[in-house]
């Protein structure tokens, strides 16, 4: 067997991608199948994941039963991204209703968590006690379960139980997330002994055995969620806590509720594009698409340096916004969302785009209460020259945090879902008995008194989450979806262009290579503004393409990351695509499902990333 070294591999790669760049949809490569069901699909993070969801639809069941079930199963599989200490967001179409529904399922602030006391404690820790908010997302789930589930719960549980009381064999993405956190868990002798061996990471192909997880399932399958917020696993949670010293209390989780809500929408060259309402960050996908829809982005060609400039741009006004006026609706009123995502809004945003220059970061907000381009006193200020490449070595892989999936049935019902415990394995505190972790969320409330997303107690912090549906013809059309903190909406955007504007098939779409852009105050605490617009080498590198006045393919002699260096972007290049540093391509590790408008064939595709898996039926 003849091995290649590493340069040379990647050299081959880039050969390979840069024909592949310049393909149209039709002729271009894709390295996973399009896995199709007519029955039934599930793009989702894990295998055993899909796998639940998919033997409840088999049984009968509706997409949120095997929504239910994912979630659960994730519990177990992914504790280190996500599960019952998380939060998350539910967007689903419900074909009995002809309607598209919208679950929050977010929690909010310990009501002992002021601002006053984090100040003296010198921030907001990223683990440990005082890093957790309410968990919200069982709440969620149940809360849509009990509109519109139709199996109970022992039968929607089961799967993730016996998957729990049994073990199953670390995948190598979840193993490297035990070594990733090891730091991080091991002040908790409950965490190390659940999730080490001696004290030591566990290897690929470990069988985790989590029997006090078990049991904690067995509680909620029996009794239901007032187990986890109300009954025995709520005082096991507390009473833990309130002996490490943190802020959770009995009454937080007795108190909380998860609430359903309208979602927020917009209309892009004939689809109803819909999104997570604030407190998520959804409306900057919406936004986004907004501006470019003034744009002919298929002339100017798939990845061309005219093009992703234009996405980079749209998406800095976008968390400019975002950064300004989104947070817990229940505590700032009157967020002027309908103004957000109003056309005639985006169009005084898009004047401040220039073609040729990138604006410096972190560019201002407008005023949509006002219709005007940039808040009053606040100018645009943009680069003076290019600047150098910078390449890096490596590069942040985004971590373990967070996990999504979408769902169709062959009831017509079509779901899409993100859910976290934020960074590796939460708090890293596996919680005595209970055999779970709960979330580090505190830390994406921000200390400033004048920040909309200021933390108070009882405030749901602002979300980056989100979900996404569209509907062509009033018909179920995408579910897609992905972690990746900032980046989500990033890889969301860039993926759904990838088919509605470019014609690719789901597989090519999640594929390709994309731009992250950090341009912005970041979502976490303490807010950074990094200012760089990184991409995979197998990009950066490629030549830089667009389109001739005849629509013609053009190259010039510069690469992609030199023709946008010379707009004046920040341009970080890396091995492999961020984030999670696992393929030379692929947008995050987007979940997108199609159901095609003619036929009704569902058509699945997932990201190179984690563990991405689709089951069809």
């Amino acid at each position: 067997m003849v091995y290649l070294k590493r340069s040379a591999f990647f050299a081959a790669v880039l050969i390979v991608s840069t024909a592949v760049l310049s393909q149209s949809a039709e002729d271009r490569p894709f390295w996973r199948p399009v896995v199709m069901g007519t029955n039934g699909l599930i793009a989702a993070e894990h295998p055993l994941e899909a796998r639940a969801a998919m033997q409840i639809l088999e049984q009968g069941g509706n997409a949120i039963d095997a929504a239910v079930a994912a979630f659960y199963m994730t519990s177990v599989v992914e504790q280190h991204q996500a599960g019952i200490g998380g939060d998350g967001f539910i967007l689903a179409y419900i074909a009995k209703e002809d309607k598209v529904v919208f679950f929050n399922g977010t929690g909010p602030a310990p009501k002992l968590a002021t601002r006053e006391f984090y100040e003296k404690h010198g921030g907001i820790p990223d683990a440990g006690p005082l890093s957790t908010d309410v968990p919200g997302a069982l709440g969620g789930f149940d809360l849509a379960w009990k509109k519109y589930g139709t199996k109970d719960y022992k039968t929607l549980l089961r799967p993730a139980i016996d998957v729990a009381a049994k073990g199953h064999p670390l995948s190598f993405w979840s193993a490297s997330q035990y070594v990733r956190n090891l730091g991080k868990i091991s002040p908790y002798p409950s965490s190390m002994a659940v999730l080490t061996i001696g004290g030591k990471a566990p290897a690929p192909g470990h069988v985790l055995v989590q029997k006090d997880l078990a049991r904690s399932l067995e509680t909620i399958a029996s009794e239901g969620a007032d187990a986890f917020y109300r009954g025995r696993l709520a005082r096991l949670s507390t009473d833990f806590y309130k002996k490490q010293g943190g802020l959770l209390s009995y009454e937080d989780l007795a108190s909380y509720q998860a609430e359903q809500s309208d979602p927020i929408k917009t209309n892009f060259r004939g689809l109803k594009v819909y999104q997570s309402a604030p407190n998520s960050q959804g409306i900057v996908m919406l936004m986004a698409l907004n501006v470019l829809e003034g744009y002919d982005l298929k002339a100017l060609g798939h990845n061309s340096p005219e093009y992703l400039h234009l996405v980079t741009e749209a998406l800095k006004l976008a968390f400019a916004d975002r950064n300004e006026y989104i947070a817990d609706p229940r505590f700032v009123k009157n967020i002027p969302t309908d103004q957000l995502l109003s056309k005639g809004y985006a169009d005084k945003r898009r004047e401040l785009i220039r073609p040729g220059r990138a604006m410096k970061p972190a560019p201002p907000p407008g005023d949509p209460r006002n219709m005007k381009a940039a808040a009053k006193g606040r100018e645009v200020e943009y680069e003076d020259g290019p600047h150098p490449l910078e390449r890096a070595t490596s590069g942040d892989d985004g971590g373990g945090e967070t996990s999504s999936f979408s769902i169709a049935d062959q009831f017509g019902n079509l779901v899409s879902v993100t859910h976290s415990v934020n960074a590796g394995f939460g708090s890293g505190m596996i919680v005595p008995g209970g055999g779970y972790v709960l979330n580090n969320r505190m830390p994406y409330f921000s200390l400033d008194p004048n920040d909309v997303n200021v933390l108070v107690p009882g405030k749901r912090t602002r979300h980056t989450v989100n979900p996404a549906l569209a509907l062509k013809n009033g018909k179920p059309y995408l579910a897609w979806n992905t972690p990746g903190g900032d980046n989500q909406p990033q890889a969301m955007l860039q993926a759904f262009l990838n088919v509605v504007v470019f014609g690719m098939n789901v597989q090519q779409a999640v594929e390709a290579a994309t731009v992250t852009s950090s341009a912005f105050g970041a979502a976490m605490y303490p807010q950074p503004v990094k200012g760089t617009l990184t991409m995979p080498r197998v990009l950066a590198d490629s030549p830089a393409r667009g389109a001739d006045k005849d629509g013609a393919s053009g190259v010039e002699s510069q690469s992609v990351a030199e023709a946008l260096a010379a707009k004046g972007h920040r341009v970080e290049i890396v091995e492999l695509q961020q984030p999670y540093a696992q393929s030379t391509s692929g947008a995050g590790a987007v979940k997108l499902l199609m159901i095609d408008p003619e036929n009704g064939v569902m058509h699945g595709g997932v990201s190179p990333a984690k563990d991405d898996y689709v089951l069809g039926w």
